[in-house]
């Protein structure tokens, strides 16, 4: 990743971006579209971000997780949001009135 891509990422950006790898029905290609981050790219922010032992957990978890994938998803899951994720648009989190 270019270091000054990760720098123009605000505190609360890279938070949003490691909280959206962690859930297992938020593809890669969301964080893509809504941060312009490539998987590669996230999982180089998240071994920069995170605990090693963190790191390694979640690199396991999310290897082979077809959910984490459009592409290779079910067609049943017809959303990436988890029940209890934030609003979102246009790569803003939604405040609350």
């Amino acid at each position: 990743m270019k270091k000054n891509k990760l720098k123009a990422l605000l505190p609360e950006e890279i938070d949003r971006i490691i909280e959206m790898a962690w859930e297992d029905r938020t593809p890669f290609e969301a964080i893509l579209g809504q941060f312009g981050l490539h998987e590669g790219e996230v999982i180089q922010l998240m071994r920069q971000q995170i605990s090693p032992e963190a790191w390694r957990r979640w690199r396991k978890r999310v290897q082979g997780r077809p959910t984490k994938h459009l592409a290779r998803r079910v067609r049943e899951v017809n959303r990436f949001k988890c029940s209890r994720q934030k609003g979102i648009s246009q790569n803003k989190i939604a405040k609350r009135a």
